[in-house]
């Protein structure tokens, strides 16, 4: 039982700063912007598939630098030829335009890399077990990735607390008319930050393709997820976004790991359970199959109890 609690716990923070690496661009955006940007998960989808290609030619470490720059560089140019355009029309065409790109970045995957799942693997050099208790091993690959994810957070923080380009780009969240007085390029501020978004999202991509898989609809099994976190943490906060990662991420894993009923469950809490009552098929799932759901029930509490999110202050 404790091997199970830290494999579940370690697996949930990889899981977790994953999704931190992809929300922390779609919140940097959003507190700019006020862009809930529908397309960031393909640029996720984008840097696999781009490591995956630039893996066959020049191996996966460079690839993990190239692909993330490639996807940063057209979320800039998607910025700057067109959210800008769109942007005095108001959010509406904000967010039809980033769902328009979303779509049209799936059907280029297809057409260019085709339907089928990629065999994206993991380099043979982290192919082995950093350590095992009794029967169960943790990948080195899932070590690698978490200590990326750290080392991004890290990064992120150092920027935006120690650097003066941090200091600008915190002055534009909040007061983009007086940065653009005092002399700073507002629209490229927002532009870098809109690519240095989309790069942290490709980097997620890059490193979780050989664990979660890269195929076409890899985009839309972790959208909807990051826009959870994002809204749980509150809109435009970074802190909450990270705190609202590792919550999900040890959550969701800890309960697939659990293979108990919640009959069985709410009969160990000392609630009723009447196994032959109208609900005696919802007594018999099992905690695991329900995992799925538990990050939005976890946004409609939130939601009730604080609107804005946990440390956000733009309603939701």
């Amino acid at each position: 039982m404790l091997e199970l609690a830290l494999f579940s716990l370690l697996n949930g923070l990889v899981f977790g700063m994953l999704l931190f690496m992809l929300s922390s661009g779609l919140t940097l955006i959003f507190g700019m912007m006020g862009v809930l940007n529908f397309a960031h998960a393909s640029f996720y989808m984008l840097g696999a598939y781009f490591a995956y290609t630039l893996g066959a030619s020049v191996d996966f470490w460079p690839a993990l630098l190239l692909a993330p720059l490639l996807v940063g560089g057209l979320g800039a140019l998607v910025e700057r030829f067109g959210l800008r355009r769109v942007h005095r029309f108001g959010h509406v065409a904000e967010l039809i335009f980033t769902f328009g790109v979303a779509i049209l970045v799936e059907e280029v995957v297809q057409l260019v890399w085709g339907r089928p799942a990629k065999s994206y693997e993991a380099p043979a050099v982290l192919d082995f077990a950093l350590f095992r208790l009794a029967d169960n091993a943790f990948p080195a690959y899932k070590g690698f990735m978490l200590l990326v994810a750290v080392g991004i957070f890290l990064f992120l923080f150092g920027v935006f607390t120690r650097t003066r380009a941090g200091l600008i780009i915190q002055a534009s969240l909040t007061h983009p008319g007086m940065v653009a007085m005092l002399g700073h390029n507002v629209p490229r501020v927002f532009m870098v930050v809109f690519g240095v978004g989309s790069a942290l999202a490709g980097l997620a991509g890059v490193i979780a393709g050989p664990v979660l898989g890269t195929f076409p609809g890899m985009a839309q099994v972790l959208g909807s997820i990051v826009f959870v976190v994002v809204v749980i943490g509150g809109l435009g906060s970074l802190t909450g976004a990270f705190i609202a990662s590792l919550a999900i991420g040890v959550i969701q894993t800890s309960a697939v790991a659990l293979d108990l009923s919640l009959g069985t469950t709410a009969a160990s809490l000392g609630l009723p359970v009447d196994g032959g009552g109208a609900l005696q098929d919802l007594w018999r799932v099992t905690i695991a199959q329900v995992a799925p759901m538990l990050p939005y029930l976890l946004l409609v509490l939130v939601l009730i109890v604080r609107p804005t999110g946990l440390f956000g202050t733009r309603e939701t």
